[in-house]
């Protein structure tokens, strides 16, 4: 964009309604909303295709997908990340938490090398101005790993963090709270019945050992910080009250209804998977989004490992909440529940993060990505 763009003949998806407008952005920043269509000499005319702010996804592992295309085909770090990048900002994400693993279980000791390497090339291509979209960075401590501690520490303080996760992917409990799903998950992936339950013997005594010291320590690490708590994968009301008495104010992925509705009496906010919703439920088991959703329990949609499935899950959500609605669990919400209140919204003096939505083959994709004012793409 110029020093003044207009983007005029749009629907503009406001937070409590939808109607015909145009935009004038001045200087990066939204100047002007109004009714109607513009008549000044260079107005973009949107053709009537929604006019969205910016998505703003909390959560998202496709940084991995990247740095492992094929098992076993590692990728050059710092070019998964701008292939990454890229990705993310063609869905219309123009602010991205990039998830990034710390402490290892023994399921995947790639992926701490890809959270050593995503923390460095993240800070290293935002400085150099390298990046299409916002790249910020969140933290998912796996509780009972022996390292995660070590190396929580080497990035707590890291400037562009804005979010942190206590996580448990121990067999029994959170996402794998079924071991009888577990293990027929691992048999599936090749292991053998006794090396699954050895295994599960192992996790679980190194939970034991772990898990409440490791948790204790990263409370005490963030406390009175402006860094959001949230938890991953909880399973029952009881670990959702708990976590609620020790601040932790968001729940990320509740495995199932119980789960969501704790969280929600609480009054944390609770994150769902986009993929589970545009799937048309969870790949592992859990709870479907559209039942969450019928209860009224979606405040948040992230990515999870599908950038592109955010705007088309808030089309889905539209169908039983209105698309003002909808459209706040990949932008508003999101950005509140992270205290980003410089974007999220259609609103003049906000940051000019903007998508032009259109529609192909039924399903709604971004035409058009706007960051700060500068088209991304």
């Amino acid at each position: 964009m110029t020093s003044e763009t207009v983007l005029t003949n749009a629907r503009l998806v406001l937070p409590d309604r939808v109607k015909g407008g145009t935009v004038v952005v001045r200087g990066g920043v939204i100047a002007e909303v109004s009714a109607g269509r513009s008549a000044a000499p260079g107005a973009v005319d949107l053709e009537g295709d929604h006019l969205i702010l910016g998505v703003v996804d909390v959560h998202t592992d496709n940084l991995e997908r990247q740095v492992e295309p094929r098992r076993a085909a590692r990728w050059p770090s710092v070019s998964a990340f701008l292939s990454h990048d890229a990705q993310v900002a063609v869905a219309g994400v123009t602010t991205v938490l990039d998830a990034l693993c710390l402490g290892d279980l023994g399921f995947d000791e790639g992926r701490l090398r890809t959270a050593r390497d995503g923390v460095r090339d993240m800070g290293a291509l935002t400085a150099a101005g390298a990046l299409r979209s916002e790249h910020l960075l969140h933290l998912r401590c796996e509780l009972p790993a022996h390292d995660m501690l070590a190396m929580l520490e080497a990035c707590h303080a890291d400037p562009l963090l804005r979010m942190v996760s206590l996580m448990d992917h121990t067999p029994g409990v959170g996402q794998y709270v079924d071991p009888d799903r577990y293990r027929a998950m691992r048999v599936k992936g090749g292991a053998r019945p006794e090396e699954i339950d050895r295994r599960i013997a192992e996790l679980t005594r190194q939970r034991e050992r772990f898990a409440e010291p490791n948790r204790r320590a990263v409370l005490d690490l963030f406390a009175g910080r402006d860094v959001p708590l949230a938890t991953h994968d909880d399973w029952d009301a009881a670990v959702v009250a708990r976590n609620a008495a020790d601040g932790v104010r968001i729940s990320e992925f509740p495995v199932n209804l119980e789960a969501a509705r704790a969280a929600r009496a609480h009054g944390m906010a609770v994150i769902a998977g986009a993929p589970n919703l545009v799937r048309g439920g969870s790949h592992s088991g859990n709870v479907a989004v559209a039942e969450l959703a019928r209860e009224g329990l979606v405040d948040i949609v992230a990515s999870d490992y599908v950038p592109p499935a955010m705007i088309e899950a808030a089309w889905i959500l539209a169908d039983g909440m209105g698309l003002p609605a909808a459209v706040a669990t990949v932008t508003g919400n999101a950005a509140r529940a992270l205290g980003l209140d410089d974007r999220g919204w259609i609103a003049p003096g906000l940051r000019a993060d903007l998508v032009r939505v259109g529609v192909a083959a039924g399903v709604p994709v971004a035409r058009t990505v706007w960051r700060g004012g500068a088209r991304i793409a």
